[in-house]
């Protein structure tokens, strides 16, 4: 799977009711940085994901960047200041699995 395939994966997946196939993308030690926290391992990525509102993802470009791959997404929601563009860094492994993602303005 291409790093661009892993990218719309997760922007698929983040949509979906069923959450067991949106984890299963990250390694058991993974890290998510949103809003200025930071989030270790599935777990913690759990409970940050039961907090994040349901939104709609429409990806407007995608990079390599250099040890990972930079996606620009507008999110759109029922939340302040909706639409917002949102850069999301992804550091995948070999296998396909995500790593790091870091979620900034």
């Amino acid at each position: 799977m291409t790093e661009s395939q892993i990218i719309d994966r997760y922007f698929e997946l983040a949509t979906q009711t069923d959450s067991e196939p949106y984890f299963a993308q990250f390694t058991p030690d993974a890290v998510v940085e949103d809003e200025g926290h930071e989030h270790h391992g599935i777990e913690e990525i759990r409970r940050w994901r039961t907090e994040v509102p349901q939104v709609h993802y429409a990806v407007l470009s995608s990079v390599d960047s250099g040890a990972g791959h930079t996606a620009t997404a507008q999110i759109s929601g029922d939340f302040p200041g909706s639409p917002v563009n949102l850069s999301f860094y992804f550091e995948m492994t070999p296998d396909g699995r995500i790593a790091v993602l870091r979620i900034r303005v």
